[in-house]
């Protein structure tokens, strides 16, 4: 399953993670790598504790989302 990670740097330091096709699949770690691990642990435990939710969001979120191709020139 290919999911989408979102990194932001914490203004305390650290990172802060989440997944927006799961919702409660956030963590926080000291670095990117320990974050994404985290985020990896969060995933497969919502994941597990209710398979037939998960997939339905992540599929209903996927659906109403417009993804297309962006250009942009540079100046």
């Amino acid at each position: 399953m290919k999911l989408t990670g979102v990194f932001e740097q914490a203004a305390e330091g650290g990172f802060v993670a989440h997944v927006a096709a799961i919702p409660g699949a956030n963590r926080q770690g000291k670095t990117r790598e320990e974050a994404r691990e985290n985020l990896r642990e969060a995933v497969a435990l919502r994941l597990a504790a209710n398979p037939e939710l998960a997939e339905r969001s992540i599929s209903r979120r996927q659906a109403q989302a417009i993804r297309e191709p962006l250009r942009v020139d540079s100046h």
